[in-house]
């Protein structure tokens, strides 16, 4: 029998044209195996609402097509189901599918991954209970990613204009970091990122050794390098060894609560959200299944 299979497409993600996405999968996808459906997102959140109506609808298998905000949107509602989770890079940064390693050529995802792929189990997390794929953070990364969202023109050249400009006057604020209610940390970062997979996106690798199925977390705290040593972090980041910096400190935890001394935004697999002082974020092991190239 043959498996449903749907493709939940961003048409604004990213800066890449869409309008031929149809044709291509109807060239490439394996018919004798699949019946397929194709629907574009209109709005924020649509793809939740679409993916909600797909498992009600006995959809096997639900594709984002997208970057990291629309992967979360879709999978946020797919952990612990028994539906399988693709996903079609079509973003900015697709931090998650270069972590996993997937194709990112419409046709050699079709061949390889749609057609002949296999299932897997993948950690999910989450931040006072707000699913997360990918990445979480605090500090100045989500203040980027707060500007990113606002502004029209997405793309790598306006994620690094942004951080050029927002950077010189950026004030780190203090946090206390509890691990696994053992180990405290008090510090004062430039941001701090709850890792899942090991970027963030544009293959800027913030912690090169994480995992997405070992059950834990990387809790990356990066400190603010001067004007000067900003050519050296980014040589670390470039060679994919930023974890041998002096600039970043990372633990593995499967449990953090974070004290702030106000509410602000926290990213979110790339994405701002307004976040109450204390905040919670916690592993949840195996929960989301995802088909990947063998």
């Amino acid at each position: 029998m043959k498996k449903k299979i749907i493709f939940i497409v961003n048409p604004i993600s990213g800066h890449h044209n869409k309008a031929n996405f149809p044709n291509l999968v109807d060239s490439y996808i394996d018919k004798n195996k699949y019946d397929y459906s194709i629907v574009f997102t209109e709005r924020a959140n649509h793809a939740t609402e679409l993916t909600m109506k797909a498992i009600e609808d006995g959809y096997e298998y639900i594709a984002a097509v997208g970057g990291d905000g629309t992967i979360n949107e879709v999978a946020k509602c797919l952990i612990g189901k028994d539906q399988t989770f693709i996903i079609v890079p079509f973003g900015s940064g697709n931090g998650l599918a270069n972590h996993l390693g997937i194709p990112f050529k419409i046709e050699k995802h079709i061949k390889e991954v749609i057609n002949n792929g296999k299932v897997y189990k993948i950690d999910t997390a989450t931040m006072n209970d707000i699913p997360f794929i990918s990445i979480a953070g605090i500090g100045f990364d989500a203040l980027i990613a707060d500007y990113f969202a606002k502004d029209e023109n997405r793309g790598f050249i306006t994620y690094a204009k942004l951080i050029t400009e927002k950077y010189p006057n950026y004030k780190q604020k203090e946090y206390t970091l509890i691990l696994d209610d053992q180990k405290t940390i008090n510090c004062k970062p430039f941001f701090v990122t709850f890792a899942n997979s090991n970027q963030f996106g544009y293959n800027a690798e913030i912690s090169p050794k994480a995992s997405v199925q070992d059950g834990l977390l990387d809790v990356c705290i990066f400190k603010k390098p001067n004007i000067l040593e900003v050519p050296i972090v980014a040589t670390y980041f470039l060679a994919k060894q930023i974890d041998k910096s002096n600039f970043i400190d990372i633990y593995k935890a499967k449990k953090i609560n974070i004290i702030r001394k106000e509410d602000e935004v926290a990213n979110i697999d790339g994405e701002p959200m307004e976040m109450s002082k204390d905040i919670t974020v916690e592993i949840k092991p195996q929960s989301l299944n995802v088909l990947l190239n063998c």
